[in-house]
């Protein structure tokens, strides 16, 4: 099973970035899929959600800048970040979540860095 994040970077309050999570070694389609990030210092937050038939979640701190969506034919969930403010910057991991015999799945990326600033 591999979640490889790519598209993080540095950019300008008020600036967008597209987040890609490639997946592979699961039935992708059959997951939700969420991105979480985590601050220096803080705890993870979930920031939105994604579920296998295409319903969506995010947290307050995101609504209206942020969308989740995903391809289940290339197996690829993306985070589009409009708007961005310095308190976005995080480390923001991909996740893929399934209810399975009585128990969760969980599967994570590795991270990428977002850093939001002038």
């Amino acid at each position: 099973v591999q979640l490889v994040e790519s598209g993080g970077g540095l950019v300008q309050p008020g600036g967008s970035l597209r987040l890609s999570c490639a997946a592979s070694g699961f039935t992708f389609s059959s997951y939700a899929m969420t991105w979480v990030r985590q601050a220096p210092g803080k705890q993870r937050e979930l920031v939105a959600i994604i579920g296998s038939g295409g319903s969506t979640n995010y947290a307050d701190s995101v609504k209206g800048r942020f969308t989740i969506s995903r391809d289940n034919a290339k197996n690829t969930v993306y985070l589009q970040m409009n708007s961005l403010k310095p308190e976005d910057t995080a480390v923001y991991y991909c996740n893929a979540k399934s209810y399975y015999d009585g128990s969760w799945v969980n599967y994570w990326g590795q991270g990428t860095q977002v850093t939001v600033s002038s």
